[in-house]
């Protein structure tokens, strides 16, 4: 996590109400954590059960992200992951015995978005889901962190969360330099944004590792259940939030080559890495 502030004597009270923020955002979506929400939803076994009213708003933002992106961004998504090797106990791992008691394969039981039953208040799940909220948590609680510092402080503020980077209030006078860069050999870009900006990068080079001899990578194409090839090593998107710039990248990483034409057509500015290391800037990337 970074955190920057332009009143540096506010620091310690942001950093206060950014953990805050941080471990309801845990509690609430970690599938890492027994006593979690998503955890317990998954011991349901269809049950309706009341969830609090921040798992409430990571889910609504989760079940958008995937009805604008045609389920490209999906949060149903759990037990998949977890049977590729990506659990508590680390990458590439074997699969334990997860809260999702009644894990089943996500080749053999037909499951997405759709079948989440979510009223705002309730949800209701199937037996065997397991909610992953992996692809948009983490950039709504970049949103949320800043919203909330600016609000309760008055500073201006940037928070980044593994690449997901929001910031509120007013920002230095050269604005908030960036630079974009997903690992050390990687093309860099150094970009400059503004106050009120969203700017995510998902990656297929980062969290990755291999089980039952196949190579993997954390973000998954929801109707096959494996990595998404990775035809771009990484996607950055700067949007009005986080949550926005992140539901794109993300989706860009599962479309592939057909990305380029999506978020053109979106309007919104991106750079993509291809696997040879080469940049397509679209829509205006900042400079």
């Amino acid at each position: 996590m970074h955190l920057l502030v332009t009143e540096p004597k506010l620091l310690d009270r942001a950093r206060a109400i950014v953990d805050s923020e941080l471990d309801a955002v845990e509690l609430a979506a970690s599938r890492f954590r027994p006593d979690s929400e998503v955890c317990e939803l998954a011991r349901s076994n269809g049950a309706r059960r009341p969830v609090s009213s921040v798992l409430a708003g990571l889910l609504s933002a989760a079940l958008e992200a995937a009805r604008i992106t045609d389920g490209d961004v999906d949060p149903t998504v759990g037990c998949a992951v977890v049977e590729l090797g990506y659990d508590a106990n680390g990458f590439g791992s074997a699969p334990t015995d997860h809260p999702a008691a009644q894990r089943v394969s996500a080749a053999a039981v037909p499951i997405d978005w759709t079948v989440v039953d979510f009223d705002g208040r309730c949800v209701q799940l199937p037996p065997g889901v397991l909610l992953d909220l992996g692809a948009t948590a983490k950039a709504v609680a970049a949103d949320m962190c800043a919203r909330r510092v600016y609000q309760e402080t008055g500073t201006g503020v940037l928070v980044n969360l593994g690449g997901d980077i929001s910031t509120a209030g007013s920002d230095p006078p050269e604005g908030w330099r960036i630079l974009v860069r997903d690992t050390d050999d990687a093309p860099a870009s150094l970009v400059t944004i503004g106050a009120d900006t969203g700017l995510a990068t998902s990656s297929t080079r980062r969290r990755r590792w291999s089980h039952a001899g196949e190579k993997h990578h954390h973000i998954l194409d929801p109707r096959t259940g494996k990595s998404a090839l990775p035809v771009w090593k990484s996607v950055s998107v700067t949007a009005q939030t986080c949550l926005a710039a992140n539901t794109v990248s993300t989706a860009a990483i599962v479309r592939g080559l057909r990305a380029p034409v999506w978020i053109e057509s979106l309007g919104v500015p991106a750079r993509l890495v291809d696997a040879d290391g080469g940049e397509l800037l679209l829509g205006g990337w900042p400079s």
